[in-house]
């Protein structure tokens, strides 16, 4: 049995989900270890979402419960943050909802910017991650290879996401008013990761041509060569000198804080007083990072407008129905086939130990008929009427799996011929054939 345990920006404050954000490469491993009853974990962890994809031994009772404790344990040992903090702040989605939850992520339907395309790649760097790891199993490889075929589909097939719309550009656009000319903006990039090289495509889409990029970690010098852009490897004398700040990195800790700008927090209760860095315009800083880059203190400087990803959320555009609505619906066609799929999976060794017990009746039968003298008519005939007889129960089989009752198939052959479909069977991946 599938389950989902999901903390996002519709059910959990910032704060938490930045808590939840922080060392969380431990957290599917903790979770595949709780119990061997825990056949697989995968956990997808981006800046407004947390989830867990759980993969239960099915017979286990109240498996669902085993599978949330054992995420709610391995959650509190990587980040701190305890069970009784996640109370209300998270959803659980088990069985056929599970399915449509991730096809939903994945194609961007459930993101703060309906569409992004950011959570794709973050939804398969999750699977290889798990597979590294060693914590998948055949079922969550199963899901998470056709959540990244549903979202090609979505985004192929509506005009979600056609605009290439992320926190990222939209961060820009909320920047954008403020901005008169961007190709004359001093620019400085901090981070070199997957979302620092699309904030610089962002960039330069808006018309900007003047930026640097500064690593915390020291790999600014390759970045900027292959991006075709300048580096420093000093944050604080770049960052007083630039109009716009963007931090997209996985640092811990802030990077950028009043001290680092130059400047001294204005006391609100106080008469304001002039930055220790004179500037002739005001300075942008856009925070994408997750735990926060940006000490919250920026934006009292009297220069200075600070832009986080809680600012930026709230700012967050209303969904585009019909291509929504679309959307959905190619999301919901695929999770219900993944479904079937899994129905027809899960009754294939009924199928299998079936006609194993007819045939093994039939070459007995044959062989008999063979000692008797016969001239391989009556064997002829035999086949086809075990071919015959075999067409309906299998023709059923299929049937009652898509209809979700796959079970009332296995027990019928317990029933009726003492049949047990061998447990092993169970891992036979042969959804081509059945199709």
């Amino acid at each position: 049995m599938l389950l989902c345990l999901s903390a996002s920006h519709k059910t959990a404050s910032f704060d938490l989900l930045e808590r939840l954000s922080v060392h969380t490469d431990s957290v599917a491993r903790s979770i595949a270890e709780h119990s061997e009853c825990v056949q697989g974990a995968v956990v997808v962890a981006t800046c407004n979402r947390f989830e867990a994809y759980v993969d239960m031994d099915e017979p286990v009772t109240a498996a669902s419960a085993l599978g949330v404790e054992a995420a709610l344990l391995a959650v509190e040992a990587a980040t701190g943050v305890a069970a009784h903090e996640l109370d209300g702040a998270y959803e659980l989605y088990t069985g056929d909802g599970v399915a449509e939850h991730l096809f939903s992520v994945a194609s961007g339907l459930e993101s703060v910017v309906v569409g992004e395309g950011e959570i794709a790649g973050q939804v398969r760097r999750a699977l290889a991650d798990a597979h590294r790891d060693g914590t998948t199993s055949t079922e969550l490889e199963r899901l998470f290879q056709r959540a990244s075929e549903t979202q090609r589909d979505v985004k192929n097939g509506t005009a979600i996401g056609r605009a290439g719309r992320s926190l990222v550009r939209l961060g820009l656009e909320l920047a954008d008013s403020r901005i008169a000319d961007w190709s004359a903006l001093d620019v400085l990039l901090v981070g070199t990761g997957a979302y620092a090289a699309a904030t610089l495509a962002a960039l330069r889409d808006q018309g900007a041509e003047r930026i640097t990029v500064f690593s915390p970690s020291g790999r600014a010098e390759r970045f900027a060569l292959k991006h075709g852009i300048a580096q420093t490897s000093d944050l604080a004398v770049r960052a007083r000198r630039a109009d716009l700040v963007i931090t997209c990195t996985s640092a811990d800790g802030y990077v950028v804080t009043p001290a680092v700008l130059g400047a001294e927090v204005v006391d609100a209760t106080a008469p304001a007083c002039p930055v220790a860095h004179e500037r002739t315009t005001r300075r942008m800083v856009i925070d994408l990072g997750l735990p926060r880059n940006v000490d919250p203190a920026v934006a009292q400087l009297a220069d200075t407008d600070l832009l986080d990803l809680e600012t930026i959320r709230l700012h967050a555009p209303l969904e585009e129905l019909q291509a929504t609505d679309t959307a959905r619906a190619l999301v919901q066609d695929a999770a219900r086939r993944f479904t079937v799929a899994g129905e027809r999976r899960s009754v294939t060794p009924a199928v299998v130990a079936l006609r194993a017990h007819v045939f093994e009746l039939l070459e007995a039968e044959i062989a008999r008929a063979r000692a008797r003298g016969d001239d391989g008519r009556a064997e002829q005939s035999l086949r086809h009427l075990v071919g015959v007889l075999l067409h309906t129960p299998t023709i059923r089989a299929h049937e009652l799996a898509d209809a979700g009752h796959a079970d009332d198939y296995v027990a019928g052959l317990e029933a009726l011929f003492g049949i047990v479909p061998a447990a092993e069977a169970t891992a036979i991946d042969d959804e081509a054939k059945l199709a």
